[in-house]
């Protein structure tokens, strides 16, 4: 090949990398991953930033359900997918506390995948069966200590939030008391419906119906401030757990490596969305508050967390099961 056709090759080829690079973003649909059936906050949140994110980008946002194991399948195939800003995970804490009970995960939870934004935080309440007799926080601190060992909390399964709020309670509270695991939220609250565990650390969107119509009895929500859903409920901090907070938060990642610009635009888009009135005023009475954040700070929110939720499983002896 003479000098002047090797020329030509390597400004062909220099002129493809150019025009490549300049591709504009986005030049195809998006997708949101979710590691769960849908109906919960992590599908919910998704699902209407799906819409809003759709119409500002000019492209179809696709949410796509991949539930099975507390949500890692979904996050270990987001961490193996290209890092161009075209594929996203739509995160619970279980994503951080996943990190905390399980020895081998398919991918590094703080390597292999980046915060995009947090989208909203929910908090979780105490919740007990009217036939138990139970009318407040005191009352059952002083059942599960006349009686250590003997009651039982619920949750929807080893690792999920539900999980991990009751052992910090049971921790903070100074109590003994079984945790027995269910399936999901239906059957975790369901089982203290029916009497046969006396109290649940329910997520609020989950507990307001069954509070309001007479089948649970709240005791406490898990954040500093009441809430205006169940604004007659005590926190669980005010009640009698001094220092008591639990959250339950959603977000989006994507994975490492996509270019900041990439990662800012959306994160800038989407914090546009969250701040809007129209999700605030759809997302109240589920109990989620929008709280939008830099990549930066929520991969900040997300070290911590790992790190909170690692504490309690050593605390408690949690492991996958």
């Amino acid at each position: 090949m003479t000098s002047q056709k090797v020329l030509v090759v390597i400004a062909l080829a220099f002129g493809a990398c150019v025009g490549f690079a300049q591709e504009p973003y986005p030049n195809r649909p998006l997708r949101i991953v979710v590691g769960f059936t849908p109906g919960g906050g992590p599908d919910l949140t998704a699902r209407h930033i799906a819409q809003r994110l759709g119409e500002s980008l000019g492209q179809q946002v696709i949410v796509d359900n991949r539930p099975g194991a507390g949500g890692t399948l979904a996050a270990a195939m987001v961490a193996r997918s290209a890092p161009d800003g075209y594929t996203l995970l739509s995160v619970s804490s279980a994503h951080a506390a996943a990190a905390a009970i399980y020895a081998k995960l398919p991918y590094d939870t703080l390597q292999d995948l980046a915060g995009v934004t947090l989208t909203g935080s929910s908090k979780y309440v105490l919740v007990v069966a009217p036939a138990s007799a139970i009318r407040s926080l005191p009352e059952l601190l002083a059942a599960a200590k006349a009686r250590p060992g003997r009651l039982n909390f619920s949750s929807a399964g080893v690792g999920s939030g539900t999980h991990f709020a009751g052992e910090l309670f049971k921790s903070m509270a100074a109590i003994d008391v079984v945790h027995v695991p269910y399936k999901g939220i239906p059957e975790a609250m369901g089982e203290v419906v029916a009497g046969r565990v006396e109290f649940f650390m329910a997520p609020i969107a989950n507990a307001v119906a069954p509070v309001k119509d007479g089948r649970l009895v709240a005791l406490g929500v898990s954040s500093r401030a009441r809430d205006a859903l169940l604004a007659d409920v005590p926190t669980i901090d005010a009640a009698g757990v001094p220092g008591y907070e639990a959250d339950l938060w959603f977000g989006l990642l994507a994975p490492a490596g996509v270019p900041r610009p990439i990662m800012a635009r959306l994160s800038a888009e989407i914090g546009r969305i969250l701040a809007d009135g129209d999700t605030r005023s759809r997302w109240a009475p589920l109990g989620i508050e929008p709280r939008p954040m830099s990549p930066e700070a929520f991969d900040q929110l997300l070290r911590a967390e790992v790190a909170t939720f690692a504490r309690i499983a050593r605390a408690a002896n949690i492991t996958s099961q």
